[in-house]
């Protein structure tokens, strides 16, 4: 077996959340679970048990308590969760109402702010009150084009306060993939801003509201928070009033917080949109609620006297986990800008400034760190720092091995993967188990997660396709505008009848449990009819200090798959002869003569979603002579400028 990087000191297994929950349950279900491994094996065999035990944990906040956890484990599109319970997200979110600091605000403007959860109640209640005035009821959509500000966050309240469904796009996203979006959910309030700061500069919102109000004619109001500057222009966005004239100028108010079944809609959650028109993830109040908060509590080991950070937007599940630490009482900061303005160590200083225990990042952030030989450890003081989380895209050993050989040695680096569908993980980590380079520590509690070969079969150190063999609380109750389920059937169980197939490719290790993320299922790489995951690739690549970042895609050629890999370069480097063959030896050597790509280009940029994943298709797509829909749908999308323009050099290689 190989060595871990991190081993948890006695005092932290000691004193973790899950070691708690270890007791709760040996004692409520006479046990000896003794370890994470025993754990996990009964949450998958014992799933009604373990999550009913989770509900109790986890001081699930409700009205009227469940009848069943769970009516159907045969069914995943039938399963109901927690039936005959009534409840309402929102007041599990603001169970606290006292003067711990619930917000933090900080972002690449001087702008700033904080707010107790006594203020926090008292802004949702204020917002509560117009909301319902005007005739926003239970089922009824409110949406937001925001920024990561504080405001958000109270409008994402105040709406599932009144039992109303939540939706939200950052305004990284141009009006076209906005549109595309809300249009399919009708809303009724739009919430957004007159203007953001990204990199320096300042973006001007309100030309664009115009356009999101012509394409979602639902709206009946927008609400504009005037970020930017303190009286922005209204006079061309029609239906609008800006936010503090919306807001009850009432003091204390009471939220009178709707208690609706345990699976009443909450948050409609929208794929990436890089293949078509973007899907409408329904999710439930209680299946959301529940499995954050196992989240959370047992796999981030969050405490209330804990400060958590993610480097997120609204436009990404991981905003919305992000805001479910408020019903564990801890502090919230939520950052808007650029994360690496104007320097790599912006984030850094924050997290020595405002104490941060917990902070979560990108595979993509790392990277970019390792390339310019970013050392925070060093620079700043990170003695407040207990865990580091990573998402959005798999991370390389080398990934692994810089976070704790330059930022802080003793801390949990909490690797974690799962999806927006789900709004969670189908694989983390805990604070009592070791850290091994290059693999998350094992699947999620709850998540009967397996590795399928192509016959279905389920396999271990081989790469295969990641499912999950029985439903969860959190997956989708339905799609919008779906209702015979096509849609969703056809996203997750066209493959693997009766089990959900996610799309992601991993290795399951025997010897540790631990799980190797290797990129999307659904684009591989197939040279000569082998089949290659793109992180295969990666991982050997992005460990060149010369690569900054790098991308495979395939391009059909002489009835055969050739693959060609473009490498972004770090600060100082030019793409050699030698590098190119210094790559192609170590893809040889270290994957097979398969793995080695026929063409080698520097590019400038490399694509990605909103959720920081890379976006091979479009490139693919672009190399095949076939179009690129959904351009809105990327973080970059002028990088793909750069693909197109070279294509015709690509033709002559």
């Amino acid at each position: 077996m190989r060595k871990p990087l991190w081993v948890p000191p006695e005092e932290r297994v000691k004193h973790a959340n899950i070691t708690r929950f270890i007791s709760f349950v040996n004692e409520r279900h006479d046990l000896e679970i003794d370890s994470f491994d025993q754990l996990y094996k009964w949450s998958i065999e014992k799933i009604p048990e373990f999550w009913g035990a989770m509900w109790e944990f986890g001081e699930v906040k409700a009205s009227r308590r469940y009848d069943v956890v769970v009516d159907d484990l045969g069914e995943f599109l039938g399963a109901r969760w927690f039936v005959g319970a009534r409840l309402n997200f929102a007041e599990n979110l603001l169970r606290h109402r006292d003067d711990n600091v619930a917000l933090i605000f900080r972002g690449e403007t001087l702008k700033s702010g904080t707010m107790t959860y006594e203020e926090l109640y008292d802004s949702v209640a204020r917002l509560a009150k117009p909301l319902s005035e005007m005739g926003v009821v239970s089922g009824d959509r409110v949406a937001a084009y925001m920024p990561n500000l504080m405001e958000t966050t109270v409008a994402m309240l105040a709406t599932t306060s009144i039992g109303a469904i939540w939706s939200s796009c950052g305004t990284e996203l141009g009006p076209g993939a906005v549109v595309d979006r809300l249009s399919q959910i009708e809303p009724k309030v739009l919430f957004t801003v007159g203007g953001y700061p990204y990199k320096g500069k300042v973006f001007d919102v309100l030309p664009r509201l115009d356009r999101i109000a012509k394409g979602v004619p639902s709206l009946e109001k927008i609400v504009v928070v005037p970020y930017m500057a303190e009286n922005p222009d209204l006079g061309r966005v029609p239906k609008s009033v800006l936010y503090d004239d919306f807001t009850s100028r009432e003091e204390s108010l009471e939220i009178k917080f709707e208690q609706l079944p345990s699976d009443h809609p909450v948050y409609i959650m929208f794929s990436s949109g890089t293949t078509g028109k973007p899907k409408c993830m329904v999710q439930g109040a209680c299946g959301i609620l529940i499995n954050h908060l196992k989240e959370l509590i047992l796999h981030t080991d969050l405490k209330r006297k804990d400060r958590i950070f993610y480097i997120s937007t609204p436009s990404w599940m991981m905003w919305n986990w992000l805001l479910s630490s408020l019903g564990v009482g801890a502090t919230v900061m939520l950052y808007d800008g650029n994360p690496l303005y104007p320097d790599w160590s912006a984030l850094w200083k924050l997290v020595q400034d405002e104490k941060i225990t917990i902070f979560g990042c990108s595979a993509s952030y790392i990277n970019y760190l390792r390339s310019v030989g970013a050392n925070p450890g060093e620079v700043c003081d990170l003695s407040s720092l207990k865990e580091i989380s990573q998402t959005g895209s798999p991370l390389s050993s080398e990934g692994f091995e810089y976070v704790y050989r330059w930022i802080k040695e003793n801390l949990h680096f909490n690797s974690i993967s799962g999806g927006t569908d789900i709004n969670g993980c189908f694989a983390a980590g805990t604070p009592i188990q070791p850290v091994y380079a290059g693999e998350l520590q094992g699947p999620a509690l709850g998540m009967k997660v397996k590795a399928y070969d192509a016959e279905g079969n389920p396999v271990i150190d081989r790469e295969a396709e990641l499912v999950c063999e029985a439903p969860s609380p959190s997956m989708p109750i339905f799609f919008w505008n779906d209702p015979d389920g096509k849609k969703y059937r056809d996203a997750y169980f066209s493959v693997y009848p009766g089990v959900w197939r996610h799309g992601d490719w991993i290795l399951i290790h025997g010897d540790t449990g631990g799980i190797t993320f290797l990129g999307r299922s659904d684009f591989t790489l197939k040279p000569s009819g082998v089949r290659i995951g793109p992180a295969e690739i990666y991982n050997i690549v992005e460990r060149f200090d010369e690569v900054a970042d790098s991308l495979v895609a395939g391009q059909d050629w002489h009835g055969d798959q050739r693959v060609i890999l473009f490498v972004k370069l770090a600060m100082g480097f030019q793409l050699t002869e030698g590098l190119k063959n210094k790559i192609k030896r170590a893809l040889r050597e270290e994957a097979s003569p398969r793995h080695v790509p026929a063409l080698i280009f520097e590019a400038p940029d490399v694509p990605y979603t909103f959720n920081m994943k890379k976006v091979e298709s479009a490139v693919s797509n672009i190399l095949n002579g076939r179009p690129v829909t959904n351009r809105d749908a990327l973080i970059n999308p002028e990088s793909l400028n750069f693909y197109e323009k070279i294509l015709s050099d690509i033709q002559k290689e």
